[in-house]
């Protein structure tokens, strides 16, 4: 069951992660702060949640949506096309701004 949870969630992630890139611009930031966010809520939200809501949604969806991979590519790719200064600010606002959400998630899921 664990593994059929981890599946469909991440089927939805990942096909959520291709239509942001569709319609976002810089749309891995955008995935990566969201997901943090979401990852961060759940956590705050703890035991009050079923176990598969985690399995499904944190390690399933979230672990689809979001992309390291794709982050550092594109930083290495920034860095080599633009300039050094674009990549290091590329790299900051990700990791600032996924760090922000992920504590704004578990503060407002430990509010309930």
């Amino acid at each position: 069951m664990t593994l059929v949870l981890v599946l469909a969630g991440g089927a939805v992630g990942a096909a959520a992660r291709y239509l942001a890139r569709l319609v976002l611009p810089w749309s891995t930031i955008w995935v990566n702060v969201g997901g943090s966010a979401l990852l961060g809520l759940l956590a705050g939200l703890g035991s009050q949640l079923p176990g598969w809501v985690g399995t499904l949604v944190g390690v399933g969806f979230c672990g689809a949506l979001t992309t390291y991979s794709t982050f550092a590519l594109e930083a290495v790719q920034l860095n080599a096309s633009r300039s050094r200064a674009v990549a290091v600010l590329y790299v900051a606002v990700t990791l600032c701004a996924g760090i922000a959400a992920a504590v704004a998630g578990v503060g407002l899921g430990r509010l309930f």
